[in-house]
């Protein structure tokens, strides 16, 4: 039913972002660092440098908003896919893999309403410890120059102080900036998600009638997931870029997607759209490993049973 799709899609969401949020800061940190103004050698240079300056909890900034909004995102995504699959099926004939890519096409489609403006306001916080760091690093250089120190004080803002300030400013397209580039990357991610992970999931099926072992999902999850991330970093690359409002010092700004794109690959090489994708490929295995277990487990199901017996 659609409700036990939605639920088990939530649930596979909330248990995926706490398990892998510190990694996936530490991908949009890396991401957004430009040649001449690194903080930051490495995913594990980052995650250690964000607990030494933030503390523990540095690790889970802009958590809150992802915990909030994955929970529509993943259910979004998850049955959409169910949906366009049910359609595009012909009397409950396989899908043929043009047909298993649409499918994606449209649930990669339908999660955007959600995802961008997610993406927008967790990226804000996500990285802005990186910025403060920057500050606070060139301070000390000028202080020690000048022989005087003058501390920098980081302004802490939250999620909700951010989406106020671009309603007002902006309205509503203010929370939907990047929105092409986050077509551009879930869409190709979802074509390639999907049948994949469908086809995987399949050769652990003694019977076509019978589920997967979980642990079948769980690996077919993790190792579509990882692909399809790998496949459109670039495009990952690009949106975390535009849909960043605050950049570090001498750090460029981008008017769009085609100028992100040839600053990038001029300034910084080819390479540069690659940033953070082992990060990325940690964040999405485990994420879509464990949504398609909970999904295909149907803990959403087993919950609904239980309220007619409850009541009872």
């Amino acid at each position: 039913s659609l409700p036990a799709k939605l639920i088990n899609g939530g649930i596979a969401g909330l248990i995926g972002v706490t398990c892998v949020f510190p990694i996936d800061l530490a991908k949009t940190r890396l991401q957004n660092q430009q040649n001449g103004q690194r903080m930051y050698a490495s995913m594990s240079d980052c995650l250690i440098k964000t607990i030494r300056s933030e503390g523990y909890f540095g690790m889970y900034r802009g958590a809150a908003v992802n915990l909030t909004l994955v929970t529509p995102e993943k259910a979004i995504k998850l049955a959409a896919n169910d949906f366009f699959r049910h359609h595009l099926s012909k009397d409950g004939k396989k899908l043929t893999l043009l047909r298993e890519m649409l499918a994606g096409c449209g649930a990669g489609t339908c999660q955007v309403i959600v995802t961008t403006p997610m993406e927008m306001l967790k990226i804000q916080l996500q990285d802005a410890g990186r910025i403060a760091a920057q500050k606070k690093l060139m301070a000390a250089q000028l202080s020690a120059a000048a022989g005087s120190a003058e501390p920098v004080v980081e302004a802490r803002t939250t999620a909700t102080q951010i989406t106020r300030e671009l309603l007002r400013s902006k309205g509503i397209a203010g929370l939907y900036k990047g929105l092409g580039a986050t077509l551009l990357r879930d869409v190709p991610f979802s074509i390639v998600y999907f049948p994949l992970f469908a086809n995987l999931n399949k050769l652990g099926q003694k019977d076509p009638d019978v589920k997967a072992p979980f642990y079948v999902s769980f690996l077919s999850g993790c190792v579509a997931g990882s692909t399809a991330a790998v496949a459109v970093n670039p495009c990952d690359v690009i949106k975390t870029r535009l849909q960043s409002l605050q950049r570090g010092v001498n750090e460029d700004t981008y008017s769009g997607i085609l100028d992100c794109t040839k600053k990038i690959w001029q300034k910084e090489g080819p390479t540069a759209f690659f940033k953070g994708a082992y990060c990325r490929a940690l964040v999405i295995a485990p994420l879509f490993g464990i949504a398609q277990v909970v999904y295909f487990i149907g803990i959403a199901e087993f919950l609904l049973d239980l309220l007619p017996k409850h009541r009872a």
